[in-house]
């Protein structure tokens, strides 16, 4: 029995990209999966809501910074406090 297999729009388009070699390997993967692993725990750990007000630069600056580390912005924010925070 030949079943076709049903794909979203997104893993067609993965598939392409593979097929064509458009991927590349990562240079440093231990780093990379540590990396990302921290921000998505991070970004799951939804916990508390606050409401903060912050300098216009401040805010420009911290989502540029948050877009060089390819995270959203209040991960970022969020990261940097629970740092601040930690009891060592």
């Amino acid at each position: 029995m030949n079943k076709k297999i049903k794909r979203t729009k997104d893993e067609k388009n993965m598939l392409k990209l593979v097929e064509r070699g458009d991927f590349a390997s990562i240079k440093d993967k231990k780093r990379s999966i540590a990396r990302y692993s921290k921000i998505a725990r991070s970004t799951l750990a939804k916990n508390k809501t606050i409401s903060i007000r912050i300098s216009g630069v401040d805010l420009m600056k911290l989502k540029a910074k948050a877009a060089r580390e390819g995270m959203p912005y209040q991960t970022l924010i969020s990261s940097s406090l629970h740092k601040i925070v930690q009891v060592k």
